[in-house]
């Protein structure tokens, strides 16, 4: 079923599941499973990785996970493992839109909610950006989603919502920002998918092994990325770096831009695209879910 096609707006989504708030995470869970996926969830046994996720958003409870879910405080726990290099220059940090001092800040900036997706603003040329419209955004994205999450994750139920405002970063000679997400399971990665092209929901993308080597893998809803991918500069750290921020946790994908061999920290994501993903060929799905041990944590439950 394709649900975005019967509420095509995301607000009405959004305001309809907070609606649903009473019903008990778990079925909404496998409603939300059966809806996206097609098929049943199973949580006594789950064998692939998008039920393993499920499972993890019930039942996995690190409190250092609220910390680095959040845009803010995630950059303590960077810095707390010697990669504070990595960050990217932060302009101010605030709680409401009222705070921001449009005028002080820089001409190209980004703006971004502290424990939300889909909510970047990029502005390249101040003088050239409706600056009252950007505030009405905001403001919108700071009210949206604020009573639960959507896909009930709980890493993210129990943050603040602030806006960051971050550096600009330069694209390559491409006219891009490629994107490294990095699959890591207990600070081992598996694979790597590759960002190119983002224009809002739409993306190109592309998988790869741990060694870069290009996988016949694809997720269902982005397009294939047409032009050759070459191993970034520096890769070798980026595969280090990775594995370091993903040591604490039994998975989390670690997101880096590399900009000209410099890198970036993007964020830590415990739930990618809140376990609803789709891949060609499905039998993917079990392939990951083999690598997302949860043996022990279900033993002490």
């Amino acid at each position: 079923m394709n649900y975005k096609q019967i509420i095509k707006n995301q607000e009405i989504r959004f305001k309809i599941l907070n609606l649903l708030k009473f019903v008990p995470d778990k079925i909404m869970l496998k409603m939300q499973y059966r809806i996206k996926m097609g098929r049943k969830l199973n949580l006594k046994n789950p064998k692939r990785y998008t039920e393993k996720i499920q499972w993890y958003k019930l039942n996995y409870r690190n409190p250092l996970m609220t910390k680095c879910a959040d845009k803010y405080t995630v950059r303590e726990y960077v810095e707390s493992k010697g990669l504070g290099d990595i960050l990217n220059e932060l302009y101010g940090v605030y709680d409401s839109v009222e705070e921001i001092d449009f005028d002080k800040l820089p001409n190209r900036f980004v703006l971004k909610t502290t424990n939300d997706s889909h909510t970047n603003i990029f502005c390249e040329d101040k003088n050239k950006v409706n600056i009252n419209k950007i505030k009405v955004d905001l403001n919108k994205f700071m009210k949206s989603r604020n009573v639960i999450s959507p896909g009930r994750e709980w890493a993210y139920e129990n943050s603040k919502k602030r806006i960051i405002c971050e550096k600009y970063l330069d694209k390559d000679e491409n006219d891009d920002i490629p994107d490294y997400k990095f699959y890591c399971f207990n600070g081992k990665i598996e694979c790597l998918n590759v960002i190119k092209n983002r224009n809002g929901d739409f993306k190109s993308s592309a998988m790869f092994d741990r060694n870069f080597k290009l996988l016949p893998i694809k997720k269902s809803l982005d397009d294939d990325i047409e032009q050759e991918i070459k191993k970034p500069e520096n890769y070798d750290k980026m595969i280090k770096i990775a594995e370091i921020l993903s040591n604490d946790f039994p998975h989390v994908r670690v997101d880096l831009y590399n900009i000209y061999g410099k890198i970036y920290f993007g964020e830590l994501t415990f739930y990618p695209s809140s376990g609803y993903l789709k891949f060609e060929p499905d039998e993917f799905d079990f392939v990951l879910g083999k690598k997302f041990q949860l043996e022990k944590y279900k033993e002490e439950k």
